[in-house]
């Protein structure tokens, strides 16, 4: 296999991953131990003093996580037995293998970022299962659910724009049905400046307000990399080939809960309508995940208010995209392997379940720079590094990620394009102002 770069990590001072794990991450276990601290009534109320202890013992292991943060302490393996904790000690085992440092422990700014913010958040799941009877909270879920309820006016403006589309669809000529393919893809990743990512705002409430549909035109010049084209190709070609039994498979690889789950849901319910795809398949996280990450909870909730909506269009399509799901049209998928620090590279041995799975797939949709960081290792990559290279040999289907840049990485541009970025916009690629599509697999 061909020599692959260093990780971004903390060690590059000034550095994006050095400002997160300095700032970024103290913040978001602060507001974490805060968002406990308001639920002690409510712990009282359910468990009596035993949740009042529990919410207590949970502080008080997020308060020591955050402190061994701070002084950049060794990392220390999971105690509590869980479903993946062997995994998660063996590699930091591995990654300690890897080490020159003179003691050989992994810290928290000497190891790859990535492996820093899994551990980080892997560690905030551990303090509340070892808080028992509160050990079913989830954290995150006050600033997701605020996160749906922010965007009523997007959703509605969305939802309406998808039923009315959906009546008139069988009208549409092929120009036509690709133009509102690249409209809702656009919708995609029109979440600019991080609306939707809590993990990049520390958490910080963030809303989308607009009807997106009507500022696509402005973005445009700001997607870097456009391979919506081929997309389009790879699915008209499976709609014109399909034979009558033969199913067409999209895999949903997700990101964020809130408004941008809703956008993934409306582009799944177009790919059935326009019959693109005859099934859709989505991952999700099985433990809260980076602040805003979608769980099977946080996926059934928001259909559940989505389809009680008093909006009519809104509650069509909850109503529909309930049906998707008992028609075994729509499936919902958890594996443990999304919530590793591993990269994607490494998916065929750790995971080789999910990687035949994964190859059942005629398309892969990778959304957010979570899943662009794992697939490309999260590396120092030279921009003009082809995407297929950077894969580093993971190729379970013809995929594309859909992201919007938030991180120090990037791959698959022209000779010189990064480098002129750079000098113009020192802060370029992690601002969340430029956005991609980036395709892998036959042209």
């Amino acid at each position: 296999m061909a020599v692959v770069p260093a990780s971004l990590s903390g060690q590059d001072v000034g550095s994006f991953a050095y400002l997160t794990i300095k700032d970024r991450i103290p913040q978001i276990l602060t507001k974490v131990i805060d968002t406990l601290h308001r639920h002690k009534s409510e712990f009282f109320e359910k468990h009596g003093e035993e949740g009042v202890e529990a919410e207590k013992k949970a502080i008080s292991l997020l308060s020591k996580l955050r402190n061994e943060l701070q002084t950049d302490k060794p990392f220390i393996p999971l105690v509590e037995k869980f479903v993946d904790t062997d995994i998660w000690n063996q590699y930091l085992e591995y990654q300690q293998s890897l080490l020159n440092e003179s003691d050989g422990k992994s810290r928290w700014f000497y190891s790859p970022w990535l492996l820093v913010e899994c551990y980080m958040y892997r560690r905030i799941h551990e303090a509340i299962i070892q808080s028992p009877p509160i050990d079913y909270f989830d954290v995150f879920k006050e600033s997701k659910e605020q996160n749906f309820y922010g965007s009523q006016e997007s959703i509605i403006a969305l939802c309406t724009h998808l039923q009315q589309l959906i009546r008139t669809i069988e009208d549409l000529d092929e120009n036509q049905l690709k133009d509102e393919f690249f409209k809702l893809l656009q919708v995609n990743i029109s979440l600019w400046g991080n609306k939707c990512d809590l993990s990049l705002s520390g958490g910080e409430s963030s809303s989308q307000n607009t009807n997106v549909l009507n500022s696509l035109e402005d973005l445009k010049p700001f997607i870097l990399l456009n391979d919506m084209e081929h997309l389009w190709s790879l699915l008209s070609n499976c709609k014109k080939t399909r034979e009558k039994a033969s199913a067409t498979r999209v895999y949903i690889v997700l990101d964020n809960s809130g408004f941008e789950l809703v956008t993934d849901l409306i582009l799944a319910d177009f790919l059935l309508s326009s019959e693109l795809a005859t099934e859709v398949h989505f991952y999700g996280k099985t433990i809260p995940w980076f602040v805003s990450d979608t769980t099977i909870h946080d996926f059934n909730w928001l259909i559940e208010q989505v389809k009680h909506s008093n909006h009519k269009w809104m509650s069509k399509c909850g109503a529909d995209w309930e049906e998707y799901i008992k028609m075994g049209k729509w499936v919902y998928h958890n594996h443990i392997f999304w919530t590793l620090p591993h990269e994607y590279c490494a998916m065929p041995q750790v995971a080789p379940d999910l990687y035949a799975e994964l190859q059942k797939a005629h398309l892969i949709l990778f959304k957010g720079d979570l899943n662009y960081r794992k697939l490309t290792g999260d590396r120092k990559w030279e921009f003009s590094v082809p995407f297929h290279q950077a894969l580093n040999g993971f190729h379970p289907a013809p995929l594309c990620t859909i992201r919007t840049l938030k991180a120090e990485i990037q791959v698959g541009l022209q000779p010189g394009q990064g480098e002129q970025l750079l000098a113009s916009e020192p802060s370029w690629w992690t601002t969340g102002k430029y956005g991609i599509f980036q395709y892998d697999g036959p042209l």
